[in-house]
This record gives C-alpha cells, sequence and structure tokens, in this order.
C-alpha cells in the first residue's frame, strides 16, 4: 500500500483522540470585566503589585517595607501581614489614609511618601473621575452640600430623589444625574480627584471642579441583581452599616448555580447577621456573622436565584461586606474547587452550619474518577484500534481487485469495459453497489452487465486515481 491511506488514517486517530480527551479550563475563561482589585472606598484591601507612585512604570520607585524601620509603618509593625507589608515593595495602606501609598527616596523638600495612582484600585460602583466646569454641570439633577459630606451621604441623598448616579465634589458638595449626563461627560486622571471628604477622613470626596462619580445602588438597601455578574455591598458602604439595618437583595443572574466570593467581611459581633436563602424554596442555605466568617476562595451555591438578608443588632456598626456574583450555567457538573474554595454544606434547622471548613473533597471519590477515567480511555483505545484494523483489512481487500461496481441511477444497458491487467471497471446500479474482482473476461462481472451499467471514462480514471493511492 501506498503512503497517504495510512498518514491519512493516523491523522484521523489523533483527531478523534484529542476529541475524546477530557478538556482541562482554559486560561481566561472566567470573564470578569470591570472587577477592581480593591472592593475598600481608600483601596486599604489593595494587594496589587504596582510598585511605583504612577500607572505603567511611572513616578518614583517605593522603598520596601523591611526597610523602612525609621518611619511609622514597616514589616515588622505587621508580623501577621494584616496590612499586607511585608519584604517586598508594593503600594499599601496600613494607616487607613485615602488611598494606597508608599514610602519614596526622601527629596530635598522633605518628601518621603507619595500616593499611588492605581486604575485598578477603584470599588466597583465607582465610575470615575469627571470635569465639571459647572455650565452646564457635569450632572444636571439635585446638589446639595454638606460639611458632613461622605460618599455613602451623597448616594443616599440622589436614591432618595430617584437618581442613578451620585457625584461628590470639592470635599463638600453632592451632584445627581443620570447616564446620559455621563454620556456626554468628560473623563479627568485620577489623581485629580483628591479632595479628603469632609465627613471622612479616610475617603476622597472628588477635586476642585472634578467629580468623582458612583453609581446610587453602591451601599443600597435591597435590590434585585440579575446582571450575570457583579459586586453586592452591605448597606450604607463605603461607611460602616448601622444599628438596626434589615436588608434584603434578590438576586437572578442567568444560568443554573451561582458562584460567590466574599472580598470583605467585618462584622461586629454573631447578632449581625448574613443569610443565604435559596430563592425558589425559601430554604437556608448558609449563613455567616461576626463570629463566623465565610470561606476563603469561592463559594458554589446549587440555586438558580438567590435571596440575601442581612440584620443588625441595635449596637451593631462595622465596616460590612462586598461580595462579587456569577452565574453559572450547567448546575449538574461538580465544580473544580480552587484553594481554599467551598461547596455548600448542610445547613441544621436553626440556620447553624455544620462545617464552615472549605471542603476539598473525598480521596476515595477522587481516586475512583480517575480509575473511572482510565478505564474509559483504554477502552476508547481499543475500539479506535479495533476500527482501524477493519479499515486496513478492507483496504487490503480492495487493493486486490480490479473492478468496482457502484450504485447509480439511469436504466441498465452496455456491458462492461474489458482491458488487458489491472484495469479497472466502475459498474453501478440502484440502489446498492457491490465490490467484485473482474479481470478481464470474467463471467461474473459479464453476467453483471444486465444489471450495472459503467461510468463515464473521466469518472473512471478519477476513481483509479483515488484507489490506486490507497
Amino acid at each position: 500500500m501506498g503512503t497517504g491511506a495510512p498518514q491519512s488514517l493516523l491523522l484521523l486517530l489523533l483527531l478523534l483522540l484529542a476529541m475524546l480527551s477530557p478538556r482541562g479550563a482554559s486560561a481566561g475563561s472566567l470573564h470578569t470585566p470591570g472587577l477592581s482589585e480593591c472592593f475598600q472606598v481608600n483601596g486599604a484591601d489593595y494587594r496589587g503589585r504596582q510598585n511605583r507612585t504612577g500607572p505603567r512604570g511611572t513616578g518614583r520607585p517605593c522603598l520596601f517595607w523591611d526597610q523602612t524601620q525609621q518611619h511609622s509603618y514597616s514589616s515588622a509593625r505587621d508580623p501577621q501581614g494584616r496590612w499586607g507589608l511585608g519584604a517586598h515593595n508594593f503600594c499599601r495602606n496600613p494607616d487607613g489614609d485615602v488611598q494606597p501609598w508608599c514610602y519614596v527616596a526622601e527629596t530635598e523638600e522633605g518628601i518621603y511618601w507619595r500616593y499611588c495612582d492605581i486604575p485598578t484600585c477603584h470599588m466597583p460602583g465607582y465610575l470615575g473621575c469627571f470635569v465639571d466646569s459647572g455650565a452646564p454641570p457635569a450632572l444636571s439633577g439635585p446638589s446639595g452640600t454638606s460639611t458632613k459630606l461622605t460618599v455613602q451621604v451623597c448616594l443616599r441623598f440622589c436614591r432618595m430623589k430617584g437618581y442613578q448616579l451620585a457625584g461628590v465634589e470639592a470635599g463638600y458638595a453632592c451632584f445627581c444625574g443620570s447616564e446620559s449626563d455621563l454620556a456626554r461627560g468628560r473623563p479627568a486622571p485620577a489623581t485629580d480627584c483628591d479632595q479628603i471628604c469632609f465627613g471622612h477622613p479616610g475617603q476622597l470626596c472628588g477635586g476642585d471642579g472634578r467629580l468623582g462619580v458612583y453609581e446610587v445602588s453602591v451601599g443600597s438597601c435591597q435590590g434585585n441583581w440579575t446582571a450575570p455578574q457583579g459586586v453586592i455591598y452591605s448597606p450604607d458602604f463605603p461607611d460602616e452599616y448601622g444599628p438596626d439595618q434589615n436588608c434584603s437583595w434578590a438576586l437572578g443572574p442567568p444560568g443554573a448555580a451561582l458562584e460567590l466570593t466574599f472580598r470583605l467581611f467585618e462584622l461586629a459581633d454573631q447578632r449581625d447577621r448574613l443569610e443565604l436563602r435559596d430563592a425558589a424554596s425559601g430554604s437556608l442555605l448558609r449563613a455567616f456573622d461576626g463570629a463566623r466568617p465565610p470561606p476563603t476562595g469561592t463559594l458554589h451555591l446549587r440555586a438558580a436565584a438567590l435571596l440575601l438578608t442581612f440584620r443588625s443588632d441595635a449596637r451593631g456598626h462595622a465596616q460590612g461586606f462586598a461580595l462579587t456574583y456569577r452565574g453559572v450555567q450547567d448546575a449538574s457538573e461538580n465544580p473544580v474547587l480552587p484553594k481554599g474554595s467551598a461547596q455548600t454544606p448542610a445547613v441544621l434547622p436553626d440556620g447553624t452550619n455544620v462545617s464552615c471548613s472549605p471542603r476539598l473533597g473525598a480521596p476515595e471519590a477522587t481516586m475512583g474518577a480517575r480509575v473511572f477515567s482510565t478505564v474509559m480511555a483504554i477502552s476508547v483505545l481499543l475500539l479506535l484500534l479495533l476500527l482501524l484494523l477493519l479499515l486496513l483489512s478492507l483496504l487490503r481487500l480492495l487493493r486486490r481487485r480490479s473492478c468496482l461496481l457502484a450504485p447509480g441511477k439511469g436504466p441498465p444497458p452496455l456491458r462492461p469495459s474489458q482491458g488487458s491487467g489491472r484495469s479497472w471497471a466502475v459498474w453501478y446500479r440502484r440502489p446498492g453497489g457491490v465490490a467484485l474482482p473482474c479481470p478481464p473476461g470474467d463471467s461474473q462481472a459479464e453476467g453483471l452487465a444486465s444489471t450495472y451499467r459503467p461510468l463515464s471514462a473521466s469518472s473512471q480514471s478519477s476513481l483509479r486515481s483515488l484507489i490506486s493511492a490507497l
């Protein structure tokens, strides 16, 4: 046989094996537009790797935190890593300032630290810094001023007025507007919104002629969330939640299951409680409080829709929580859990979690799955080898034949073509055809002449070329 057929068969075999092989998770499969590296308004939770005061390699280089013992903050003062300090020079916010910063080499003017301009460190719901020339105003809705202005004070004001957006400016001014205002707005550099809020020294409220714009859904006490993915904040976020809160959020993104990740979780005590319930049945899936925080990593819930409720007691106030969610299309597949992630454990009738630690999966189940996968792979391989042997046998049989009878249409006249040597005579008939050895003068082929008709000369030439390559 020629080399063309084995090469084609080998290519076909490899293609089938690739199609049947298990697929691993591809990088970047998880699509997360707009999600930030920070979920606190002042970036105190930033754990990124920017090590210069400006973005994309600009600005001044930061000093290493383990070499700043002469200053107030160093890795020696953060042995537990609560502030994110260590043997590195990445921007951090250990003192609760308005944004991440770092120490730099002292200048002649005595400046030894700088704020870091980190484009990815803006909490979701913050839309950016915009120019406000005043004529017309960047946000065209109601406005007001307050010497106790915070981000949430402005958000609450615009939410009550029925607007979608809230903008803070110059530390004390609040403006309301809609998405159409934002569409014609002029973006400004993030560093232009650098004024501290009059009501909170750890928050920025725009700048001089600059608006810091937020969605009013941030820190709302209720809502209906149907986007494929997003972020839910505790009430009054980024301010601390207050006492006697009773809030609920309906969560129903497209998909058959949900994945939740808690980016922040700080409740005052065990009387401040967050519950996750199946929206269809009302059954309690998980419950967390100040004494029982959620697990680190992704939480997988086999529910298409959730009802989240949060309650605080008469004394409770703390930073609260920020959680990201994502709808998952297939709930029948067991998700691949990253390190630290957790399946939904059972919950007792009183809401107590049977286990608050991550479930890593039973070793017996993992071993059984591996054995099953191995057996299936071997079975498929043997089946493909058997098909390959049958195909090779058929090709050898055809190689010894000099006549191929194929199906065709039309009346059955004529007789077989004849020639000397290994000539091919191709005949056809409805509804089916057969392949026969028919050397010149073969009586069997002569007998079939009344029911089969020959192909045209050009078609026979094409078939001869094809068969000779086998």
